[in-house]
């Protein structure tokens, strides 16, 4: 069989990361050709692996577009494709063959629902964007997803079968850690996520805020971001650094520091919207204590962990209270 893997989106992040894996994968798989289209991406060729890179698609909306609608339908025809993976979440249009999509974006199937005023960007994945990724979920003949709980909604917004939905975790590298330690004279609430608002780092420092009025000073909040990404993050630094409140603004960390990290200190989760939540896996796997945003992605993946605790993900006062129990020795 022939199968064409369109990714034409993916050049970093958790998008490569997912490419990767899936490369990775069907290296081993000698029985199948498959045909990667890529944009700036760079694979290396096998015998059964051919890469066609198309970085003139990354030049605006209106190319990329283009190479949606037409360019890729010519190249399924030319290479005589069997079958296309999608892997950006929505199928290839026109195809003309069986598809199979990955969704690996949560946000239109997060219980959360924004508003245009409060996040514009969020607000039209939800409301246009979801719309296309849920007429194509109900076209296409399989779709892979990351999660369980993706998959139970999916199913359940959809209206699709179960048996169409399929359940592919990607593969994590989990580190060695030292042996999970807390100092109880002054513990560290570590809170790993870039400055998205739906992060929610607002309800974090308000929730720091009441431990400061309650006279709790002897703890540490360390934060994986400089507070100079966008508006809403200076917005919170300054606030921080105006009431005085011990949070370190520390910026991105490699990983063996991340790991060092979870084996002696407490994740604070607070974000409403994830696909995985990857850093709640990380933790339980350091024997970390976890505080989490009570969400359909936090009880999946924490939510039989004997070391996890739920609030609700805009209260504030619930999560000071969780974290004034550590404050107490408790």
């Amino acid at each position: 069989m022939r199968i064409l893997v369109y990714d034409v989106a993916a050049d970093s992040g958790g998008a490569a990361t997912v490419l990767k894996s899936f490369y990775e994968e069907f290296l081993k798989d000698t029985e199948n050709e498959y045909i990667f289209v890529l944009s700036v991406f760079e694979l290396s060729e096998t015998d059964h692996i051919r890469v066609l890179n198309f970085p003139w698609v990354k030049k605006s909306p209106l190319h990329r577009m283009y190479f949606d609608h037409c360019v890729a339908r010519r190249l399924v025809k030319q290479y005589k494709v069997d079958r296309v993976l999608s892997l950006q979440n929505i199928e290839l249009p026109h195809a003309g063959v069986p598809q199979t999509v990955y969704e690996h974006n949560a946000l239109p199937f997060s219980e959360y629902r924004f508003k245009p005023w409060e996040a514009l960007r969020p607000w039209v994945t939800q409301q246009i964007l979801g719309r296309m990724m849920k007429s194509s979920i109900r076209r296409a003949d399989r779709v892979l997803v990351q999660t369980n709980w993706m998959k139970q909604e999916i199913v359940r917004q959809c209206g699709v079968s179960v048996d169409k939905v399929e359940v592919k975790f990607p593969p994590v590298e989990m580190l060695e850690t030292e042996p999970y330690h807390l100092d109880e004279n002054c513990p560290v609430f570590f809170y790993p996520a870039n400055a998205s608002a739906y992060k929610n780092h607002r309800t974090f420092l308000e929730a720091c805020r009441l431990l400061q009025k309650q006279g709790y000073e002897n703890y540490e909040v360390i934060w994986t971001v400089t507070g100079e990404e966008n508006d809403g993050i200076r917005a919170i630094r300054k606030e921080a650094e105006e009431l005085g409140l011990p949070i370190r603004f520390r910026g991105p960390m490699p990983r063996r520091e991340l790991f060092d990290l979870y084996a002696r200190s407490v994740l604070v989760f607070p974000s409403y919207i994830e696909t995985i939540g990857l850093p709640l896996l990380e933790a339980r796997w350091a024997g970390a204590w976890i505080i989490a945003a009570d969400c359909l992605y936090a009880r999946d993946g924490v939510g039989d962990y004997d070391r996890a605790e739920f609030f609700s993900a805009r209260d504030s006062k619930k999560l000071a209270r969780i974290m004034s129990g550590f404050l107490k020795g408790r």
